[in-house]
């Protein structure tokens, strides 16, 4: 593997194809809220609402130049349904991308770490005694959103935005979604897993509190790559925070860091 603009064009793509899904998803469930993407010369710009993470674009400066008449539209796509303009942009976009970003005003606004891992072997079993994992069916999206929330909702306050996002992700027909149990049938994990153009997306990983430190993510990585890869993946993704406790998981696990890219912001005017 070579870290270059090719892998990083394969990268990202399969974020921002796999992100429309659940703008898709959205739409169908939810038509009254206003989702929407749309296809920017490459970038895709997703609106899942004004305060939603996922309201955002992937590719910016990678399929085609990025141009001021370029941006210019996206902001207006954003700024009319009264949204700031973020971009997740990936370093091989160039200096030239980041200058004209900082033209117009963008500011950085976080920081993400994209590593991958080849999935030219089989991927270890890990050896997890109690528990076992598979992939659910639609009468098990009630129980998945439940865990999926217990173990991403630590603070309150970020719970309705969870089980939202959990929800959309559960009735999804793009991603896969995997539930680790205990041998009793008590769930204590859930992770999802996205596919195109070979690349494989691994996201939404969750334990419950009490369900840590027994293997749980372990059991989940391996089956998920195990799926990609029956599927015809040659190459797994995911994202951490740079220097993360996840990030350091993830290279113990054999994936190598890619690159680090910059989200920027652009707030919207009154």
């Amino acid at each position: 593997m070579f870290m270059d603009l090719a892998l990083s064009c394969r990268l990202e793509r399969l974020e921002g194809v796999v992100s429309t899904t659940f703008s898709e998803t959205n739409q169908r469930t939810a038509p009254e809220l206003g989702h929407v993407w749309r296809d920017f010369d490459g970038t895709y710009a997703i609106f899942d609402g004004p305060d939603s993470p996922m309201t955002q674009t992937f590719g910016l400066g990678l399929f085609a130049t990025t141009s001021p008449d370029q941006l210019a539209a996206i902001e207006t796509f954003f700024t009319e349904r009264g949204a700031d303009t973020l971009h997740e942009v990936s370093p091989l976009a160039g200096v030239e991308c980041y200058a004209l970003l900082a033209e117009r005003g963008y500011r950085p606004h976080e920081l993400g770490t994209v590593l991958v891992k080849s999935l030219a072997s089989a991927p270890d079993a890990p050896s997890t005694a109690n528990l076992r994992v598979r992939i659910i069916d639609t009468a098990d999206q009630p129980t998945w959103i439940e865990t999926s929330v217990s173990g991403w909702a630590a603070d309150p306050l970020f719970a309705p935005l969870m089980r939202s996002m959990a929800s959309t992700a559960a009735a999804n027909h793009s991603m896969m979604h995997f539930l680790v149990e205990r041998d009793d049938g008590t769930p204590i994990a859930t992770g999802s897993l996205g596919v195109h153009d070979g690349v494989a997306l691994l996201a939404g990983a969750s334990t419950i509190p009490s369900g840590r430190g027994l293997g749980a993510q372990a059991l989940l990585l391996a089956a998920r790559l195990t799926e990609a890869r029956r599927r015809g993946c040659d190459l797994a993704m995911m994202v951490t925070a740079p220097g993360s406790t996840s990030q350091r998981n993830s290279e113990r696990r054999g994936f190598q860091v890619a690159y680090t890219r910059t989200k920027w912001r652009r707030a919207r005017t009154s």
